[in-house]
């Protein structure tokens, strides 16, 4: 017998699949819920002053296998030259900088070999300084480290070594310059890494507590390593949220599908 309803029927279940596409559509943008970023020191409940912050007046001294630039400006600047172009004076100067051998030695232009290690930067610019002063006048000496580096590994933005030029960078800052820690990272647990003469220390920092302000490894030091972990738990989250959304497109496109031909068949 003929269907005395047939575009009845099919209104039908072009509505029920329209529901069910919007039903799709919200499982969809459900599973795109932005992930939340997590936040540092949640131990600072309100305005504060914290005691006892650690200093950033540190200085690290001259050490064997160092390698350091030096640029020299005075009045004198045809000697300064020789300076600040050591590979051309020196055999023991690279085009990158002066390396501080074995014996704690670099080998100046005018002054030879002159002991550097032990010393602070300030103290081997002040140094080179008064040696030069027969030879230039006013000179002023820099001093620079150039293969003092820390290294940053895991759930950053930016994994990295970064150099540093100076004595130290705050954790804070190094992380920074790697982009920040990703959506994935355990902010709790950062391990650090430290050199301290043939030994290897490791630290857990927490991020999520203000103590590290007062912590002796606030500062990274030279070679130091940071490794960020990621939160395993979270990530699979992540993915399956990935999938899921992946999944539901495709459905999604199918229903469209049919009710693109269901509507020209019912036409």
């Amino acid at each position: 017998m003929k269907n005395k309803y047939p575009h009845s029927v099919s209104g039908k279940c072009i509505l029920y699949i329209n529901v069910l596409l919007i039903y799709i559509a919200i499982l969809s943008l459900s599973s795109c819920k932005v992930t939340s970023q997590g936040s540092y020191f949640k131990t600072l409940q309100k305005d504060t002053t914290l005691q006892n912050f650690v200093s950033n007046d540190y200085e690290s001294k001259i050490i064997k296998g160092d390698k350091i630039s030096i640029s020299v400006s005075s009045l004198s600047p045809s000697e300064d030259a020789f300076f600040n172009n050591p590979a051309s004076t020196s055999s023991l100067a690279t085009t990158a900088g002066y390396l501080v051998q074995q014996d704690g030695t670099i080998l100046l232009h005018r002054l030879g070999a002159i002991v550097a290690e032990g010393l602070t930067r300030k103290e081997l610019s002040k140094k080179i300084e008064n040696g030069l002063l027969p030879y230039t006048k006013e000179p002023i000496v820099t001093v620079n480290y150039l293969n003092h580096k820390i290294t940053i590994l895991g759930e950053v933005s930016k994994p990295q070594v970064l150099n540093m030029p100076e004595e130290q960078i705050s954790i804070i800052d190094a992380l920074v310059l790697s982009g920040d820690v990703t959506p994935n990272a355990i902010r709790n647990n950062i391990t650090v890494i430290r050199e301290e003469g043939n030994q290897k220390k490791v630290k857990h920092i927490n991020l999520e507590d203000h103590s590290i302000f007062t912590s002796s490894w606030y500062y990274a030091k030279p070679n130091d390593i940071i490794i960020v972990a990621a939160d395993n738990v979270k990530y699979v989250k992540e993915e399956n949220k990935k999938k899921l959304q992946t999944n539901l497109s495709l459905v999604a496109s199918v229903v469209s599908l049919v009710i693109i031909i269901l509507s020209r068949i019912i036409k």
